[in-house]
């Protein structure tokens, strides 16, 4: 066996594997045993089919598997043992490779074009300047997060005199042009309404200070600007039917129902934090403002590694990358795509790779590993994450144990959390070496930098 390297330049070069008989002769007898053993042929007991017979209908397949198998397993150690930075798999020659013939040669030579990876050092400093951008947590936010605690421990009471955004619950009568109710018109008993709803503002207007058992006129198309599938559902009747209804009706108020959030106290406070974690509602909004701005911190990382990449390929510049090799990878990758799509993404696929290598260089240099219990750590946190987005930021143990198994039995889950790991790693690894241009901010201006 023969293995050689020649550099066709500096970021491509041909791999030659030389095969001779003896490489690979012990692999291919032991394969044609094992065929012999399980062979089952009409006149021969299972295992005792001569062996040239086994020979003549099995030798060309175990020969071109072995010398397959044995072929990638020698390029693998090759790469491995010479320490070679490849970018992707070896792809056979097209231009070079001899013909194989299993049937008559004994010797075989292998080509194979490899991409190797361009180099450079990803080196970071001071002098390295990256954007910060602190998310400024306002009374407001606070406000609106304590409310909808509140409003989750809320109930709905009878109320006798309509306000915004109460419920209204009546008989609904179709009036004819005399406004009387309209024989054999539509009626409907117990029709909920929430006038706040109302697509016009003066047909709104006419429920205020509504109390019960007063009766309203009003026009359902004007209310609801002709909406037929909302008039369909008021009135009861499918949606063609609705778009005809232009008549006015009457509404007998028989109940307003008003939601009353619940009181901000111990209660809510244990179930938000656990219990005794907070005692006062001083010290429940410091909490959720805490609570808020570790959300931030974590989307201003977020931004930050998005701005340290930009930086270091600035820093960096273009990269000289094999680009035939690549186009052709990106082809066997995208067998259903035509040379189109290969150009018009090529330059973006090379933007992803040059990230890729000098986050690997970064990674190595700061002595990144990822840990089971760092894949288990950030599964929590994820789930964690996921609850705290319905107001739950107390989860029990067991449910997260439960959520948390139930991502980690996913490889495509896995997958995205080891690498959820390592920008986290390296995120806080970089902060104290470069130089943060720390800015406050707006979460609505941060929000635009993403839309």
């Amino acid at each position: 066996m023969n293995v050689s390297l020649q550099n066709m330049d500096k970021v491509s070069a041909l791999l030659t594997v030389k095969l001779e008989k003896a490489d690979y002769q012990e692999r291919v007898e032991k394969s044609l045993k094992n065929f012999r053993q399980k062979a089952q042929m009409p006149g021969f007991r299972k295992g005792m089919v001569p062996m040239s017979l086994v020979k003549k209908m099995y030798g060309k397949s175990a020969l071109a598997e072995e010398v397959n198998k044995l072929l990638s397993e020698t390029v693998y150690k090759y790469v491995q043992d010479k320490k070679i930075n490849i970018l992707g798999e070896p792809l056979p020659n097209e231009d070079k490779q001899p013909a194989v013939d299993f049937d008559t040669m004994e010797e075989f030579e292998f080509l194979f074009d490899i991409a190797l990876a361009p180099e450079f050092n990803a080196e970071v400093s001071k002098s390295d300047k990256v954007p910060y951008y602190r998310i400024n947590v306002t009374d407001e936010m606070v406000d609106n997060q304590v409310k909808a605690y509140t409003q989750r421990n809320g109930s709905y009471q009878q109320v006798e005199v309509y306000a915004d955004n109460d419920m209204l619950k009546g008989l609904l009568a179709e009036l004819d042009e005399n406004g009387n109710t309209k024989e054999g018109g539509i009626q409907v008993e117990g029709a909920v309404m929430m006038p706040a709803y109302m697509k016009n503002d003066a047909q709104k207007a006419l429920f205020n200070g509504a109390k019960v058992n007063d009766v309203l006129v009003f026009n359902p198309a004007t209310a609801w600007d002709g909406n037929a599938a909302e008039l369909a559902s008021l009135l009861k009747i499918d949606k063609e039917q609705a778009a005809e209804v232009k008549a006015d009706f009457s509404y007998q108020v028989e109940e307003v129902t008003r939601f009353v959030p619940g009181e901000l106290n111990q209660e809510i406070f244990d179930q938000v934090f656990g219990k005794d974690t907070v005692k006062s509602e001083e010290e429940f909004r410091a909490k959720v403002k805490e609570v808020i701005a570790h959300q931030f911190e974590a989307d201003s990382d977020y931004k930050f590694l998005i701005d340290f990449r930009q930086v270091m390929t600035d820093k960096i510049g273009k990269l000289e990358y094999p680009d035939a090799i690549l186009k052709r990878v990106m082809r066997l990758n995208n067998p259903d795509k035509d040379d189109q799509f290969i150009e018009e993404n090529y330059d973006k696929s090379i933007q992803e790779l040059t990230w890729h290598l000098i986050k690997e260089q970064l990674v190595k240099a700061n002595d990144i590993k990822v840990e089971q219990a760092d894949i288990t750590d950030m599964a929590k946190e994820a789930t964690r994450a996921q609850f705290a987005q319905y107001g739950m930021l107390s989860v029990p143990d067991e449910i997260l144990e439960n959520y948390t198994k139930e991502m980690l039995k996913k490889k495509e889950s896995v997958e995205g959390l080891v690498n959820r790991v390592v920008e986290t790693k390296l995120t806080a690894a970089l902060k104290p070496q470069v130089t943060l241009d720390e800015q406050p901010i707006s979460a609505e201006e941060f929000n635009k930098m993403f839309a």
